[in-house]
């Protein structure tokens, strides 16, 4: 924002110099870019925050500088003279979408002489437009005409953007503001045509729009030579609206930037008034009595904030009296609706909307008394952090599955329905949706990470790499009970994808137990979610608990996708691994003698799962047998129908010396015995 000490001095005395000035913007928040003469006068360019739009308009620069020095802000009632015609028997105005536009201000200016702006004006209006490009040349306000050039002045005075229309070019001398119409198009100002839809605001006649609300008025209706009727809007329109149209039009202007942040609604008519007042005086006419508005009046008052003067040097770090307090929030327009010694009420300006809460206040009290007074040498207590338990679990896991040659994603929590249905272990149970402008299609809080995981490893295809292994560590959203849990509405989850085998996925599965607690037992069991390929899903249990499932997805889910290879996925909850996570280092010693292993082959029972068997030949293997791995299954040729093939290996090792092959097969044949006797198995 460049402002220009000529035209700051209607509004303040500046009775000091120029570097005085900027330092103290500059100490309270309107950081310095840098100055320049121009034509006799001085531009200030300043940095403006998004959350001061009161500062993007001459009027509000000069009232920071009113508190800093302590002088007083000039004031300005503008009280054009006006017709007996009413504007209300020239026009009419009529809002049909209030959450884009709140409030509509029309006035009525009949008779002007359109010509060149006085000097004065033109060297203003240069001064604080004038900027460089990054090559060195220079760019300049180019004056357009008397009219046109008042709505930029009041622009850069108030803060507030507004528009004048040619009357007569407006069909029905009427005013709608509405939605548009999804490939509606309007040739705006700069003379090029833009494509419109519905999610957009314009301002339009009885037939056609006329502008782009609060972004660009159209070519058709603009100010020009032959115009003798003017109208004048002030409007106040939704930023979150301005900023979407002008990102999506990618057209930019000095009002866009200022409805993006807001501006203030109760300035509506002075800026009105002010403008009207000005085209009187520099382009002659009269102005019809009173003004046409539509939409809702902005609230009288505001919420207060309660300041606790305790606060102030607790968070400071300074002392600040409860008096000085008081003092420097009433200079910047608040207004202090009680209290007593310990706390105070106020009630902010209508022109500063950032003002939320009691952290603002202490804010500006610090910004006005000075920065500067916090001493830098001040001893800050500390004390040492360390990582919560849950922080130390996701690392281990982290360490785990990126050792195991994963890769972790990092994706939004907002997917699509179509994406969320890709994966739903928990069953079709409704989805939490978030109703926004922004999100219309990817709206729906994820139930599950893998959906996720597979568009990214989709993602990595399309670049050529493929069998991307990829994890994530997020949360899901199942319901929207604050009475519950968060474990239970938002858990957090484990997701792998892979292109690994079952077997290989299920013991990533059994590593990240055993890093985080090695007494864990992780066992499966028959799934039915529908997305596994039938008989390829399994539903985890850690310790016989449910928590969490894995299996091959059907190929009409990888279809779904795009992915060229077979898939598999696991989900489990973090949770359970938190809970009982043993983080202490156990030692070990390995032992010097030599295993010896048996490779076993069983026909048995379809309805024998492995778990059934590995428990029994656990519990049967006596003292030296040291693990027990499956190797694979078999069903086809030579198994009856009805059974199956499991082979697997059993190890045996003695910490204290080498086993004999007597000891390994007295303890096998246990093993055999204990299996035939259980489960019926025949050894091949």
């Amino acid at each position: 924002m460049i402002v220009t000490w000529n035209w700051l001095k209607d509004y303040v005395d500046l009775d000091m110099p120029v570097d005085k000035l900027t330092h103290e913007l500059t100490m309270s928040g309107l950081n310095l870019e840098g100055t320049e003469d121009v034509d006799g006068d001085i531009g200030i360019d300043l940095e403006v925050t998004s959350n001061r739009p009161d500062c993007l308009g001459h009027i509000g620069v000069a009232r920071e500088i009113s508190v800093l020095f302590n002088t007083p802000l000039k004031s300005h009632d503008p009280k054009p003279t006006v017709a007996s015609v009413t504007a209300a028997s020239a026009t009419s105005v009529e809002i049909e979408c209030d959450d884009l536009c709140p409030q509509y201000i029309a006035r009525v200016v009949r008779g002007v002489k359109i010509g060149p702006s006085p000097q004065w004006l033109i060297d203003r209006l240069r001064a604080a437009s004038r900027r460089r490009n990054d090559d060195g040349t220079v760019i300049e306000y180019r004056p357009i005409n008397n009219v046109v050039d008042i709505t930029n002045y009041v622009l850069l005075e108030s803060g507030q953007p507004l528009h004048a229309f040619d009357f007569d070019k407006l069909n029905g001398g009427r005013i709608v503001v509405r939605r548009a119409k999804d490939g509606e198009k309007i040739a705006a100002i700069d003379q090029k045509e833009y494509s419109l839809d519905s999610e957009m605001c314009v301002i339009a006649d009885a037939e056609r729009p006329v502008a782009i609300g609060g972004v660009m008025g159209g070519l058709e209706t603009e100010i020009s030579d032959d115009t003798v009727n003017v109208l004048v809007e002030t409007a106040a329109f939704a930023p979150l609206s301005i900023r979407t149209t002008a990102r999506k039009l990618k057209l930019f202007s000095d009002s866009s930037y200022r409805f993006e942040r807001g501006t203030d609604r109760r300035n509506l008519d002075w800026v009105s008034r002010r403008c009207c007042e000005l085209i009187l005086e520099l382009a002659g006419g009269e102005l019809l009595e009173g003004s046409v508005m539509a939409g809702s009046l902005p609230p009288d008052s505001r919420e207060p904030i309660t300041l606790r003067y305790a606060q102030v040097p607790r968070v400071l770090g300074i002392d600040v009296s409860k008096e000085e307090s008081d003092k420097i929030l009433n200079s910047l327009g608040l207004k202090k609706l009680g209290g007593d010694d310990t706390a105070g009420s106020f009630e902010p300006p209508s022109w500063r909307r950032d003002l939320e809460r009691e952290a603002d206040l202490i804010e500006e009290v610090a910004r006005i008394h000075g920065y500067e007074k916090i001493p830098t040498n001040h001893h800050v207590p500390m004390v040492s952090s360390s990582k919560t338990r849950r922080d130390r679990v996701i690392d281990r896991l982290r360490d785990a599955l990126t050792g195991a040659g994963f890769f972790e994603t990092l994706t939004l929590s907002f997917v699509t329905e179509k994406v969320a249905r890709r994966f739903t272990p928990r069953g079709d149970r409704p989805l939490l949706r978030v109703e926004h402008s922004t999100r219309k299609a990817e709206n729906v809080l994820r139930p599950s990470v893998v959906p996720s995981l597979l568009e990214c490893r989709r993602a990595n295809e399309r670049q050529s790499n493929f069998n991307a292994n990829l994890f994530e560590i997020a949360k899901v959203y199942l319901e929207s009970d604050p009475s519950r849990p968060e474990i239970e509405v938002e858990p957090t989850m484990i997701g792998v994808v892979t292109g690994k085998s079952f077997a290989e996925l299920k013991g990533l599965v059994e590593l990240l137990t055993r890093t985080i607690n090695a007494s864990f037992r992780v066992t499966a069991r028959p799934s039915d979610v529908p997305q596994f390929a039938p008989g390829r899903g399994a539903e985890l249990l850690l310790n016989g608990k449910p928590w969490g499932w894995m299996g091959e997805l059907d190929r009409s889910v990888s279809d779904s996708v795009g992915l060229r290879d077979a898939v598999h996925v696991a989900e489990f909850s973090l949770h359970p691994l938190e809970r009982k996570a043993d983080l202490t280092p156990h030692y070990r010693e390995l032992s010097q003698f030599p295993e010896m292993t048996r490779d076993v082959n069983f026909v048995l029972d379809e309805s024998v799962a492995w778990e059934q068997l590995e428990g029994v030949v656990r519990g049967s293997g006596g003292p030296l047998l040291e693990s027990v791995s499956f190797m694979d299954q078999y069903r086809g040729q030579q198994i009856p129908a009805g059974k199956k093939s499991y082979v697997f290996t059993v190890r045996y090792r003695s910490s204290e010396r080498t086993l004999t092959s007597e000891e390994i097969d007295s303890a096998q044949a246990g093993v055999i015995a204990a299996c035939e006797s259980q489960f019926g198995c025949i050894q091949r």
